[in-house]
């Protein structure tokens, strides 16, 4: 793992973490909260990697991180839709409700990257990605 390229330390606990998830998925309770959170994080894992995985598991509380980590990045590139439909055939859920749990997950990691890293996460990500961390995607209209 290389050294993160900017210094960061985690401005929540993974405690606060899950309660704000439950909270903003409106979870019925902190366990439910903490399985979202884990399917989440370890599939954003599987798309991110280089200087931003680095940066972004630096913000994360460590245990967040630790599951984050733990997934080993694929090479094939997903859409944030695919990534959706991806999530939800691994944990067996619908795609209303997976894509509900990675807008609730996903915006509290946004919120735990701030805007510059936010931004370098995005550019890496291919198209769609953008509204699962709670921003709109916009494009350039072809001339």
């Amino acid at each position: 793992m290389t050294v993160p390229t900017t210094i960061a330390t985690p401005t929540m606990t993974f405690a606060q973490m899950l309660e704000q998830v439950r909270h903003d998925g409106a979870y019925p309770s902190r366990e439910r909260a903490e399985e979202v959170v884990t399917a989440v994080l370890a599939a954003l894992g599987r798309r991110l990697a280089g200087d931003e995985r680095v940066d972004l598991a630096a913000r994360l509380p460590r245990e967040a991180a630790q599951v984050f980590v733990a997934s080993i990045p694929e090479p094939e590139p997903l859409t944030g839709w695919a990534f959706v439909k991806d999530l939800a055939s691994r944990t067996g859920g619908s795609l209303a409700t997976t894509r509900w749990d990675v807008g609730s997950v996903l915006g509290v990691v946004a919120e735990l990257a701030g805007e510059p890293l936010l931004d370098r996460i995005l550019a890496q990500l291919p198209t769609g990605y953008a509204i699962l961390f709670g921003r709109a995607e916009l494009t350039q209209a072809a001339a």
